[in-house]
């Protein structure tokens, strides 16, 4: 790339300084030096997976939640039904029946 346009701007330096030669002016020639040239990089395929990464660490366990409110009390049950009368107990005949108390619960 570097010489093709140097070889594409030789002819016109020699013609200019063939044309201007004509003239009664001196010729005056300029040399200026090519751009430097840029190198670019071509990227080239992709190349294989690299390895699976270890597993991460577990993460914090959160804070403990409130305690829920206490529940409402229950409204009172029904009253239960009322026994039956006993039956009448047969007269004493001639015994005389004496009841204890227990004893007070300690």
């Amino acid at each position: 790339m570097k010489h093709s346009t140097l070889i594409k701007t030789l002819p016109f330096v020699l013609s200019s300084a063939f044309v201007l030669s004509a003239c009664e002016k001196p010729t005056v020639v300029n040399n200026v030096p090519p751009a430097p040239s840029t190198t670019v990089t071509v990227p080239g395929p992709a190349g294989p997976a690299g390895a699976t990464g270890a597993p991460g660490s577990d993460g914090y366990t959160g804070a403990t939640g409130n305690t829920g409110a206490t529940g409402a009390t229950g409204t009172q049950g029904n009253t239960g039904n009322t026994g039956n009368t006993g039956a009448k107990g047969a007269p004493g005949e001639g015994t005389t029946v004496v009841v204890v108390p227990p004893e007070p619960a300690k």
